[in-house]
């Protein structure tokens, strides 16, 4: 798998609040995205495991596919996912580490669409999103991330360089469907 790039950075302070569209950020480790209502404790999925809810990832074509399925104008915002990326195949990184910029990640799990997001847009999302839906991060390095950042995977010996856990204490990923 090759590297790609990061195109778009999304967060809202609130749940279910509007997103906005920002073109830089700060990731903090163990929280997510700076003002974001995850990393400050809230978020519509804030009761979920902390390597699942710190921060998404989804993929620009995937946004506008389910746009064309769906048939309903969709931005990358709209999907409520905080990066949005292209040139990166993201489902791969499910239980590996990878980096956005200098920021360490470790692929928690995918990020099946939900009928919350169909509440919010107003838009039957739920089946063009199967398989679509981008994937959960845990967040274990605090870096300033932008648009334009390259977003690739890591070892395993690279991540343990720059202090990833190891052994019994590496994170488990939890495979769900979508």
């Amino acid at each position: 798998m090759d590297g790609g790039v990061l195109i778009e950075i999304w967060l809202t302070s609130e749940a279910a609040a509007p997103m906005r569209r920002v073109p830089t950020a700060q990731l903090l480790a163990g929280r997510g995205l700076e003002g974001d209502r995850y990393a400050l404790g809230g978020g519509t999925w804030a009761q979920y495991p902390d390597l699942e809810k710190q921060l998404t990832l989804i993929d620009a074509a995937d946004v506008a596919a389910v746009a064309a399925d769906a048939g309903v104008p969709l931005t990358p915002g709209d999907t409520r996912r905080n990066l949005v990326t292209t040139g990166v195949d993201l489902p791969s990184l499910v239980g590996r580490w990878f980096a956005v910029g200098d920021a360490l990640l470790f692929g928690a799990k995918r990020c099946p669409p939900c009928t919350h997001l169909e509440r919010l847009t107003g838009a039957r999302l739920v089946k063009a999103m199967v398989h679509r839906g981008g994937i959960n991060a845990a967040v274990f390095s605090d870096a300033s991330i932008a648009e334009g950042a390259v977003v690739r995977p890591v070892s395993e010996e690279e991540a343990a360089r720059r202090g990833a856990p190891t052994g019994a204490g590496r994170p488990v990923p939890r495979i769900v469907n979508g």
